[in-house]
């Protein structure tokens, strides 16, 4: 799979969990100046400005390396204000900066948009609503690739990319049970 190192994860509520993110080999993350840079641009793009309350959303989802909620968004950044948050992960998430996660009746997760950091994909706890990040190596990212694409051409379908999700029960809460 590629080595572990330790992050700091969202789950439901409003707190955080310490959890691990799996890394492959797949490349770098870009820099911070760089992923502000595209960050600007997408909005400029819209005719928007990064504004000092945008570019703090931005930093801290860099910061977190996983998907977060609101709550725990606020919590980490407590100068910012609910309202002005969600109005600019709205924003964000138009322009392509910001992706939301929607899993179950629980809050939203958000995370950077995936071209702003590298491909990934998620491991989800059905119980307490963790998300941990995992990026494959690049021989197995290629394999599935071709599944994809094979399927995909067999419907008819052009792909553009895939995310692929995997649902079931953290070691928090007892992965076996």
């Amino acid at each position: 799979m590629g080595t572990i190192a330790t992050s700091t994860r969202s789950g439901s509520g409003s707190g955080t969990k310490s959890a691990k993110r799996a890394t492959g080999g797949n490349g770098s993350r870009p820099g911070s100046a760089e992923v502000h840079r595209m960050a600007r641009e997408r909005l400029m793009d819209r005719d928007q400005r990064y504004t000092t309350g945008r570019r703090r959303l931005v930093e801290v989802l860099a910061g977190t390396g996983a998907p977060v909620t609101l709550p725990a968004l606020l919590a980490l950044a407590p100068d910012l204000s609910q309202s002005s948050a969600y109005r600019n992960l709205a924003l964000m998430e138009e322009a392509g900066v910001v992706r939301r996660l929607v899993h179950g009746a629980e809050h939203a997760h958000y995370e950077l948009a995936e071209d702003l950091t590298e491909h990934h994909h998620h491991l989800i706890c059905e119980e307490c609503g963790l998300i941990t990040d995992i990026t494959l190596d690049a021989a197995l990212e290629r394999s599935l690739d071709r599944a994809f694409d094979g399927l995909a051409e067999a419907a008819g379908f052009s792909p553009r990319h895939h995310a692929l999700d995997v649902f079931g029960r953290c070691a928090n809460c007892g992965a076996d049970a």
